[in-house]
């Protein structure tokens, strides 16, 4: 089964990475919209609605990359809300591997192997993740940038619960393979998404 994304007008693309440069580039263009904002907006609501029913002991939190959904700037205001210590992922790349580490909230200061901002805090074991996406599915499936670096930590560390972040066009169709891992939950600006 090929993957799609499911709006009139565009080709059906043949492969995960054909279908992650169609949806980048169409958020690439949404991004530039109004809604933009205004989603950007609905999601941090609903993200502070779930994490305060979760009541996390350590948050995961992941340094925004172009066109992703910032929860460290929606987060960062309500932390005494949430007390709970943040950490930020650190991605090593041979072997391909991702660890978290206490963040303080401040801008990061260092990068992981793989350039992304990080922190050079304890190494610690949130059990809630926030995770980015790049596609999700309704089965609860994440499309990523194609580093395999969440569905590895996932499959090491069985029982955290997962909050996929995503916009409401990245909602695609792929067949899950055996290496992915299924969030618990996607939150876009207009749903939450429990497999």
């Amino acid at each position: 089964m090929a993957a799609t994304v499911p709006q009139a007008g565009h080709p059906v693309p043949h492969s995960r990475a054909e279908l992650r440069q169609q949806l980048l580039s169409r958020r690439k263009e949404w991004l530039a919209t109004p809604a933009a904002h205004a989603a950007a907006l609905a999601l941090s609501r609903s993200l502070h609605e779930v994490l305060v029913q979760l009541e996390p002991t350590c948050l995961g939190l992941y340094w925004p990359l172009d066109g992703e959904f910032n929860a460290a700037d929606a987060l960062l205001p309500h932390t005494e809300a949430l007390a709970c210590p943040l950490a930020l992922p650190f991605a090593y790349k041979n072997p391909r591997r991702m660890e978290f580490r206490l963040w303080d909230g401040q801008p990061p200061e260092v990068q992981d192997e793989c350039g992304i901002g990080s922190s050079n805090g304890a190494v610690v074991q949130p059990d809630v993740l926030l995770v980015p996406c790049v596609g999700f599915t309704e089965e609860g499936y994440r499309l990523g940038y194609g580093g395999g670096y969440y569905d590895r930590y996932l499959a090491a560390h069985p029982g955290l619960t997962t909050i996929g972040l995503a916009w409401d066009l990245g909602r695609c169709h792929f067949p899950a393979e055996p290496h992915d891992q299924a969030l618990t939950l996607v939150l876009t600006e207009t749903e939450v998404v429990s497999p």
